[in-house]
């Protein structure tokens, strides 16, 4: 498995459009923010019920990390769930909703990228399908798709073209960090007085 946590999710920026970066009120629920990347196992929980992400962590992979479209208005996971996923070698959850047991959670050193955390849990109830197109903060992932998260942020690369998008971000990394901050001051100023001059801006 190649690692797509060698770089920011910042750098995966020049590579993917905006659509392929989940919305920024899902996040780190604790910090620092651990970085993790890996395939989407994904998961639709119908609103108020979380039986089908309970279910998803006795069958998602070691080295995946589940995806949730869910609601937050009830808890998806707790401690004891978390603690389970880490057990079976899942990477974290990114999850459009809620969890509870943050202190667990924050303790076992498990990733969990969410909306925030709510005490009463949802209910065992509804069934769906798994490992299907699900779309979580706004960004529609597929299963096997690749998901990296970070202080930053979190991306989904799309499986199609992971090799490919980890490419151009290393090579925009070496770029970056290739150049002395008065080197890229200059061509940063050069950039910034063409963009007003073309704009009209003469001040």
């Amino acid at each position: 498995m190649l690692d797509y946590n060698c770089v920011s999710t910042c750098d995966y920026a020049d590579a993917l459009p905006r659509e392929q970066f989940v919305d920024y009120t899902i996040h780190s629920l604790w910090q620092p923010a651990p970085a993790i990347s890996g395939p989407a196992y994904t998961v639709y929980c119908a609103p108020g019920d979380h039986l089908m992400l309970h279910a998803a962590i006795y069958r998602a992979r070691p080295g995946d990390i589940i995806v949730v479209e869910a609601d937050d208005a009830y808890a998806l996971a707790g401690g004891n769930v978390c603690a389970i996923a880490q057990r079976r070698g899942i990477r974290g959850l990114v999850v459009d909703g809620v969890i509870r047991d943050l202190a667990q959670v924050r303790d076992l050193g498990f990733a969990v990228y969410a909306r925030g955390v709510m005490p009463k849990p949802a209910a065992k109830a509804q069934v769906a399908p798994l490992n299907k197109p699900v779309k979580c903060g706004g960004v529609q992932v597929n299963p096997g798709d690749i998901i990296v998260a970070d202080e930053e942020g979190i991306a989904v690369i799309p499986a199609s073209n992971a090799h490919e998008v980890l490419q151009r971000a290393k090579a925009r990394a070496h770029a970056d960090s290739s150049v002395s901050l008065e080197q890229w001051q200059t061509g940063h100023h050069k950039k910034v007085q063409s963009c007003l001059q073309k704009l009209g801006f003469t001040e």
